[in-house]
């Protein structure tokens, strides 16, 4: 596969090149790390053929929205997709307050406000733009509105109506202004899909965790909805948040947890198919993905310019059609899961 390829992001119509770097990492996720290194992993990427930046307010509270529009400001805007997310602002941490700044290792001090109405999605945009250093995101993501980040269930449901009577008002005027040119919503547990699709006319969900080379539920109901809507997918994590890239071995991650011993045992049957191949298993996790004709584009993350360069090789590594075959064979995949051709 070459990175620089594009496929059609959902039903916006915008053509996004097929990988992409997820920048959480760039913002210090669980690392320090300094702006040579963060500056050094953008211009790999670049120079790696990738296309494609997502970002987000959250990453550092800030700081990975600086980092990317520095590493971005001097190439040519027509030449990139770029990706921000929308429904949280920052306002200035009172000096003194002690609020927890995890997971960021090293970020901005600043506190995070959730906020899906019309003038919160704007302020957040707008934020975005200034942080960035750019006129206009290419694609807008209503940024994690579920379980993961909002209980109880009464309050998801209560952002969702904000979001539906009020912020989806503001986001209709930025398509309309060409400020955005594609929306989706990010998703990081299952379940969630269906009440998006019961509210609003998204063109496409980031999908972070349900959706890998070791796990596939979503293609039970929640993938087929999507299909039928042609409505798209990003995949974001598609390392697991790291067991997928380094494998069992070495206290990977796992949905930014330990795993449990039945997630190591399936990572180790899923290495061993891989190893028969001789194909990485950074490459099988990369590729799988894009088996499924909905999805556009995958964002693997990385945070020193070594990461990106594995994963573009990863990516590039050709895979024989004997080993998602095996993987099935074995009960490491789902029968009915698409593959690459």
């Amino acid at each position: 596969m070459e990175p620089t390829e594009t496929r059609t992001l959902g039903r916006s119509g915008l053509e996004v090149p097929q990988l992409g770097l997820g920048c959480s990492a760039i913002g210090s996720l669980f690392h320090d790390v300094s702006e040579a290194d963060a500056h050094a992993t953008i211009k790999a990427a670049w120079e790696a053929g990738v296309r494609y930046f997502d970002v987000a307010p959250w990453y550092g509270r800030g700081l990975a929205e600086l980092r990317v529009g520095s590493g971005l400001r001097d190439r040519p805007r027509d030449e990139y997709v770029l990706s921000t997310k929308l429904g949280r602002y920052l306002k200035a941490q009172i000096r003194g307050s002690g609020t927890d700044l995890g997971p960021w290792e090293a970020p901005n001090a600043f506190d995070v406000v959730f906020d899906y109405s019309y003038d919160g999605i704007m302020r957040s945009y707008e934020q975005s733009q200034l942080r960035l250093g750019l006129p206009w995101a290419d694609v807008a993501v209503i940024h994690d509105l579920d379980a993961w980040f909002h209980q109880p269930d009464a309050q998801i449901q209560a952002y969702l109506d904000q979001l539906a009577t009020s912020g989806w008002r503001a986001i209709e005027e930025l398509k309309a202004s060409g400020l955005i040119k594609a929306i989706g919503a990010g998703i990081n547990l299952p379940g969630f899909i269906p009440r998006f699709l019961e509210r609003l006319e998204l063109d496409f969900f980031l999908v972070a965790m349900p959706y890998t080379l070791l796990r596939q539920d979503v293609l039970d109901s929640e993938f087929p909805a999507c299909v039928e809507r042609n409505v798209g997918f990003v995949i974001g994590t598609p390392f697991q948040s790291g067991i997928l890239a380094t494998g069992a071995s070495g206290g990977a991650r796992l949905d930014y947890a330990e795993p449990s011993e039945a997630d190591l045992e399936k990572v180790r049957g899923i290495e061993a198919v891989c190893a028969r191949h001789e194909v990485p298993i950074a490459a099988a996790a990369l590729q799988f993905v894009l088996g499924h004709p909905s999805v556009a584009t995958v964002l693997p993350g990385a945070y020193k310019p070594s990461q990106v360069e594995r994963n573009a090789a990863a990516f590039r590594h050709p895979i024989p059609t004997d080993l998602w075959a095996e993987l099935k064979h074995e009960g490491l995949l789902r029968e009915d899961a698409p593959v690459p051709a």
